[in-house]
C-alpha cells in the first residue's frame, strides 16, 4: 500500500470495527470509496490484492461476496419439522365438539 492516508484511515476504521462502533462492511465501503477518489491508490498496482486480504480478514464469511467465499463441501442439513398433513398424532382428525377440542367452537 503506497497511500499513507489510506493506511491511516484503514487503521482508524479498523479500530471502530473492533470497538463495534462501525460495521465491517461499512469499513470496506469507505476503503472502496477512498480508492475511487485517490490518485495514489488508483496507480498502486498491488492495492487490489491487499484490499482483498483486508476484506477476507475483516468481513465474516457470510458477508463476503460469493466470488470470495471458499466452497463449503460439508453442507449443513436443513433442520425443519416434518409435516405429514395429518391433524392428530394417532392419525384421526378431531370433529367439532369432541372432548379433546380446545377451540372456541368446541367450547360453545
Amino acid at each position: 500500500m503506497q497511500c499513507k492516508q489510506l493506511i491511516r484511515l484503514s487503521k482508524d476504521w479498523y479500530t471502530h470495527v473492533k470497538q463495534e462502533t462501525m460495521a465491517p462492511a461499512r469499513m470496506m465501503q469507505f476503503i472502496d470509496q477512498h480508492i475511487k477518489e485517490c490518485p495514489i491508490c488508483q496507480n498502486d498496482p498491488d492495492l487490489p490484492k491487499e484490499v482483498e486480504k483486508i476484506r477476507e480478514h475483516v468481513l465474516p464469511e457470510s458477508k463476503l461476496p460469493r466470488a470470495f467465499r471458499t466452497p463449503n463441501k460439508t453442507l449443513t442439513p436443513e433442520i425443519s419439522p416434518s409435516f405429514d398433513g395429518e391433524g392428530a398424532k394417532d392419525g384421526k382428525k378431531g370433529k367439532k365438539g369432541d372432548k379433546g377440542d380446545s377451540t372456541a367452537d368446541g367450547l360453545l
